[in-house]
Formats: structure tokens, sequence, C-alpha cells
């Protein structure tokens, strides 16, 4: 699980933002 958050640690500030933009 560690690994995987760490691959996607770039991704999940984009992935939090497109979130925010469709919630919004």
């Amino acid at each position: 699980m560690q690994k995987r958050m760490q691959k996607n640690k770039g991704f999940s500030l984009i992935e939090l933002l497109i979130v925010i933009i469709v919630m919004g």
C-alpha cells in the first residue's frame, strides 16, 4: 500500500484538483 501511494503521490494532487473542479 505504501509503494502504491508513493507512485500515486504526484497524481494525488492532480486527482484532488480534478475532484474539486468536478464537484465545483
